[in-house]
């Protein structure tokens, strides 16, 4: 099969020149950000609340129209939200009276999918995200986890070229968060999405993400582009970008201690077929 250019960039996306303030006095929240993501890369926005990421976010998600510059996904401007770019909140915002397959579904009916394509579809990704036997239970029933893995499953369902999450994890507990960043991850290399998640956690971004963003506030911008190689490959050059992060993330944010998951915890997500840790 023959690969157009079109298939290779339809998950890319390009920022140029964004800056934006919410009102026409108000205090510049992004300034001057410019930023291509090739389709298929995973991105983490990282930084300190208040430095403008999840307002970045929104942008590229066209949930927020800035007051300067352009956002293009897949070469097309982004004048608001397509069902080809989909966003995952902190909160799965759920309808609670309804089943985990109805919520999965909602979308799809929204999009006028035939009615025997949704059951089918729905039950695809009610397998993806291991919930097949939830399926017909309401959403309130369901742990914390497993309402994400059901917002999860309805940001899939048109399928996206986009995948965008706006700290998802970071109200669950500390192994379901875990788990749900690996699952995410092998699920979005698997479908060959575009992923970018905004974060404060510095080792969730060196977890998700093969590139790391750190942005500072007052106004919101970038002020490092690192590399995040693979651990299983590398543990030097990987021990080598994490301190980098950390470093700038600190020297962006003076006053603040960026939160790290536990050496255990490290140990176990990133080398688990390792005996130790690289030292940073």
């Amino acid at each position: 099969m023959v690969i157009g250019k079109g298939d290779i960039d339809r998950g890319s996306i390009e920022l140029a020149g964004i800056g934006h303030a919410f009102g026409r006095h108000g205090p510049r929240v992004l300034d001057g950000i410019t930023l291509t993501v090739p389709h298929g890369q995973f991105l983490a926005l990282v930084g300190r609340s208040g430095c403008g990421k999840s307002t970045l976010l929104h942008v590229i998600a066209g949930l927020i129209h800035p007051q300067a510059g352009e956002v293009r996904i897949g070469g097309r401007a982004v004048r608001g939200p397509s069902a080809k770019w989909n966003v995952m909140f902190q909160s799965p915002s759920l309808l609670p009276w309804m089943t985990a397959a109805g919520n999965i579904a909602l979308g799809l009916r929204y999009a006028g999918t035939p009615k025997a394509e949704i059951g089918n579809r729905v039950e695809e990704l009610l397998a993806l995200v291991h919930l097949s036997e939830h399926a017909g239970d309401n959403v309130q029933d369901l742990s914390g986890g497993q309402q994400q893995r059901v917002a999860l499953a309805r940001s899939l369902a048109t399928r996206p070229d986009v995948l965008l999450l706006d700290e998802p994890f970071s109200a669950l507990d500390p192994f379901t968060r875990a788990t749900l960043q690996q699952e995410v991850r092998a699920i979005a290399t698997s479908l060959g999405l575009t992923l970018v998640i905004v974060t404060h956690d510095v080792d969730e971004a060196l977890l998700m993400a093969g590139r790391a963003v750190v942005m500072a506030p007052r106004p919101g911008r970038i002020v490092a582009d690192i590399a995040i190689p693979e651990a299983e490959h590398d543990r030097r050059a990987f021990a080598e970008a994490r301190a980098e992060v950390l470093a700038r993330f600190e020297a962006a944010h003076p006053s603040a201690i960026p939160e790290r998951a536990s050496k255990p915890s490290i140990r176990r997500f990133f080398f688990p077929a390792l005996g130790r840790q690289p030292q940073s």
